[in-house]
Parts: structure tokens; C-alpha cells; sequence
């Protein structure tokens, strides 16, 4: 059985997949489609996204503010102009750089503190920042799913709860 932290990302990744098989089955403009919404195209939701999994797989890693902060002009870029499967295959190296991580963690609640240069200090857990990854996922899929509809195609239910049924399935 895989321990709860191991299994919230296992679900950030199963509702990623599903987001982009299902984009792979609609038309490429699409995915840069601009669009009024809180992110001007799927593209662009998706490449914040991957942003942020890289910044918090970095902060998880205990890298250095100074570095991260650094990295993150270069991880903005890498998503630009990318196609579907391109953006996929940039999240699939992600997740193995996560998994990675997760498997050298013996104790996923283990204390952690973190300096951010704006909100200064926080005393908190690696599970609770794992776990602010896959919310953040979570709340941006939804953006995407309203791009989608605001272009007139469906959504696909990425819920916890049908990733947990389809792992009971």
C-alpha cells in the first residue's frame, strides 16, 4: 500500500494524465487558443503548473532560494510554443524527478522550514508542501476545464475520488 504522500501525487500525476490525453484527442489550436479567462490559454495554465511543480520539487529538495529563484525565468521558457505531447513529455520528466525524490524521503512527514522572501517563514511539513502541489494542480485543472468550455469542448473529471475508484477498480 502506498503511504498517504506517496499516494496524493500518484493522484496529481493520474489527473495530469487525464487532462492531457484527453487534450490529445482535440484539435492542437486548442491548447493556444487565447481565451478571457484567468490564464489567456490551456497552454499557459498548464505552463504554470509545471512552474510551480518545479519550484516546489526544488523547495522539497531543500535547493537553495537563491538557485530556485534563478531556474524559474529557464522553466517559463521551456514551456513556450510547446505542443501538446511536448508539454506532456515536460511533466512526465518532472514526475520522475518527484518519484525519485519520494522514494529517498523515509519519513514524508518529516519538519521542514521555509524562507520566502515575501511571506517570510514558515515551520511546516514535506507532506503538507506535497500536499500543496497537488492542491495547486487541482485548482489550475479547473481553470483548464473552464478554457475548454469557454471553447465548447468537455472537460474530463480528474476528481480524487474517481482517481481512488479507478485505483479500487
Amino acid at each position: 500500500m502506498l503511504r498517504h504522500s506517496d499516494q496524493l501525487y500518484d493522484y496529481h500525476v493520474w489527473a495530469n494524465d487525464r487532462v492531457f490525453a484527453h487534450l490529445e484527442q482535440l484539435p492542437e489550436e486548442v491548447f493556444h487558443a487565447e481565451v478571457t479567462s484567468v490564464f489567456p490559454s490551456i497552454s499557459q495554465a498548464l505552463g504554470h503548473i509545471y512552474l510551480f511543480d518545479q519550484l516546489y520539487l526544488d523547495v522539497l529538495g531543500e535547493v537553495p532560494n537563491e538557485e530556485i529563484f534563478v531556474k524559474m525565468p529557464g522553466w517559463k521558457e521551456e514551456t513556450q510554443g510547446k505542443s501538446v505531447g511536448e508539454m506532456r513529455q515536460l511533466f512526465a520528466n518532472v514526475t520522475e524527478r518527484y518519484r525519485d525524490l519520494l522514494r529517498r524521503i523515509p519519513d514524508p512527514d518529516k519538519a521542514m522550514t521555509i524562507e520566502h522572501p515575501r511571506y517570510g517563514r514558515l515551520d511546516t511539513r514535506f507532506s503538507d508542501i506535497l500536499q500543496h502541489v497537488v492542491n495547486h494542480g487541482t485548482y489550475h485543472r479547473g481553470n483548464v476545464t473552464a478554457i475548454l468550455r469557454q471553447q465548447g469542448h468537455p472537460g474530463v473529471p480528474t476528481d480524487y475520488l474517481f482517481y481512488l475508484m479507478e485505483r479500487q477498480g
